[in-house]
């Protein structure tokens, strides 16, 4: 059973097409780029796929059941691209706060991610920087045992030394029977995790494929071909 599958899904804003007509299938197991310029419908992406949005027309469905609903909620980890915790609480605080939310919560993965990145347990959300902020929201939503991560801009905020441990081993983290979803213009630094892309332009799915087969039928990398795509 596919972990998500789009039929015909449009997103109107005020008669203006945030999403147009999509169809895509996400198979249990993958790493998936949703690629593609601002305002070309990642975000509306991934909140219809968590049920923060309702779709226009189309239908949408998790692990065979509907957004929103408890028991695909229960399988959807989503990380948002704005920050959305209570910024009075600490980061000990929030683990907590994850673990008698979530049932899947993985308490143990979470503190020592915090551990492996020098995050304080004690410091208080105000006091973060902003890439700290974005690390502890990323470990909590990777801390979860779902069935379907999506990641908005995960690393848009983390300095470049700390990339490579977010990629490699919170990324890694997940549920292997799960799939992620990472929309972000940091094409480079993610492309080595990728199973598979998808370029998002006007709001349609322009292309959908595999990695290995882009590098192969097209000879350039994911970064290379998405500048030649989408250049102004």
């Amino acid at each position: 059973m596919a972990v998500l599958e789009y039929r015909e899904v449009t997103k109107l804003y005020g008669g203006v097409a945030a999403l147009d007509g999509v169809d895509l299938t996400i198979e249990p197991g993958r790493i998936v780029g949703l690629l593609g310029p601002n305002g070309c419908g990642k975000s509306t992406f991934l909140k219809l796929a968590c049920g923060l949005l309702a779709p226009t027309a189309g239908e949408i469905e998790i692990c065979g059941g509907r957004p929103g609903q408890p028991a695909t909620h229960a399988q959807v980890s989503f990380l948002p691209e704005r920050m959305a915790v209570p910024v009075w609480m600490t980061a000990a605080q929030l683990v907590d706060f994850y673990q008698d939310f979530y049932g899947d919560f993985r308490r143990d993965v979470a503190l020592q991610m915090l551990s492996d990145l020098h995050i304080d347990p004690a410091l208080r959300v105000r006091e973060m920087s902003k890439g700290t902020r974005e690390k502890v929201q990323l470990i909590l939503a990777m801390s979860r045992a779902a069935l379907l991560y999506l990641l908005d801009e995960p690393i848009g905020g983390v300095d470049p030394a700390t990339r490579d441990y977010i990629l490699s081993t919170i990324i890694a983290n997940y549920n292997p029977e799960a799939s992620v979803i990472v929309s972000t213009h940091l094409i480079a630094d993610v492309e080595k995790l990728l199973d598979e892309v998808v370029f998002l332009q006007n709001g349609q799915v322009i292309l959908h494929d595999e990695v290995d087969h882009l590098r192969e039928s097209r000879g350039m990398s994911v970064d290379a071909l998405f500048r030649e795509v989408f250049k102004c």
